[in-house]
């Protein structure tokens, strides 16, 4: 089991609770929309939207076309996937540093796990023993670069060269 089960949302104004996909649920459009973003995620990230920006990778159940549709009513500030180019770790700074490659994972996995249970523990200690500094400073990288802004404006293409 990898991080990428865990659904959370991160600003510099918190973060939100992590929300856990069982490992027997098949994920599909539909349990996404209705569990992870209906139920869980939206209610948490409509708290902040003056100050949000919503973006999701390319996966799937992100694509899909009812998905797409949800997210363009229920977040004012969305980019939808075709807008947002693969494999771009220097756009998204907050995910990639905290909990893909970087401090959340290098925590996490410091030593074996033996079950789901463990990881499942480990991940929310260590999120809730994460310093709010380091995920205002990843943002704050973020917003200052504004590379986000400039590659929509590019519709997802080169635009170094714009900044």
């Amino acid at each position: 089991m990898q991080l990428q089960n865990v659904a959370h949302n991160m600003h510099v104004f918190g973060r939100t609770n992590l929300r856990f996909v069982d490992p027997d649920v098949k994920m599909n459009g539909q349990y996404y929309r209705d569990m992870l973003l209906t139920r869980d995620l939206l209610p948490d990230i409509k708290q902040y939207l003056d100050y949000f920006t919503f973006q999701q990778d390319g996966a799937p159940v992100h694509r899909a076309r009812e998905t797409v549709e949800l997210l363009k009513v229920e977040m004012p500030d969305f980019i939808p996937t075709n807008l947002w180019p693969s494999n771009r770790p220097d756009l998204n700074p907050v995910d990639y540093n905290i909990r893909g490659v970087g401090l959340l994972q290098e925590r996490v996995y410091k030593t074996s796990i033996k079950d789901v249970d463990e990881l499942r523990r480990r991940i929310a200690e260590e999120w809730d023993k994460l310093d709010q500094c380091i995920i205002d400073k990843a943002v704050g990288e973020w917003q200052k670069r504004l590379r986000l802004r400039a590659c929509v404006a590019a519709g997802g293409g080169q635009f170094e060269h714009k900044m």
